[in-house]
């Protein structure tokens, strides 16, 4: 892995695996989380079996947490060298006429996305950690002392977006998500060679996917604003 890790090659190789990873986690997330719109029953069951699941907490989620981790680190390589040969390109050309907005912003992008996924932990995750390790309450109840109080994953998660700052902060980031995959997506399939017969039909599909599942989880933000 190290080897691997020592070549600019590699390190793209290594950095798209984890973007395209990440994305299949998203898509799961998103997956979840907008069943709280359509079934809030259906949401709890959904969230308890992840929250509780072994399999989910004591391999995946660590899985995710380093997936996670490497993603930016290796983001904030990638970027520092290619800021360093954009310098020596400028003097040839004109770098702004030669890649998009997102491309040569990648690194603002994902820093604010960072930010985001910091506020979601200290929102959701820490929270889920305190009450399970720290409380010892893994019934997931609103009252653990009484078996038909219900799940409180679906009051848990209305009750986040109550606050329209907090509403706010998530609709920015979420966009900003979004420009990130609309270049990261092409950037990760490129990386890994997928450019073949098929490469008109994935562009389409990271389109739609950069834009759709951002999009829907601004929709599951504001309306669970609008509808406390």
């Amino acid at each position: 892995m190290s080897g691997i890790l020592n070549s600019s090659i590699g390190r793209k190789f290594a950095m798209a695996l984890s973007a395209l990873f990440l994305m299949v986690f998203l898509l799961q997330h998103f997956a979840i989380n907008i069943l709280s719109v359509f079934s809030p029953d259906a949401f709890n069951e959904a969230s308890h079996f992840m929250g509780t699941f072994w399999a989910v907490q004591y391999i995946l989620q660590p899985i995710l947490i380093a997936g996670v981790i490497f993603h930016f680190v290796m983001g904030f390589v990638l970027e520092i060298q290619n800021s360093r040969a954009r310098q020596i390109s400028y003097v040839k050309n004109n770098g702004n006429a030669n890649s998009s907005w997102m491309s040569r912003n990648m690194l603002l992008t994902g820093a604010v996305v960072l930010a985001f996924l910091c506020l979601h932990m200290y929102d959701f995750w820490i929270h889920e950690i305190t009450v399970k390790y720290v409380e010892g309450d893994m019934s997931g109840l609103i009252n653990p002392n009484n078996p038909d109080s219900g799940y409180r994953y679906f009051e848990e998660l209305q009750e986040k977006f109550v606050d329209i700052w907090r509403v706010v902060l998530y609709v920015i980031s979420f966009i900003l998500l979004s420009l990130h995959l609309l270049h990261g997506f092409n950037s990760a399939f490129q990386s890994v060679g997928a450019n073949n017969k098929y490469t008109k039909g994935l562009k389409r599909f990271s389109k739609l996917y950069a834009i759709g599942i951002p999009a829907g989880f601004v929709f599951i933000a504001l309306f669970h604003h609008f509808s406390h």
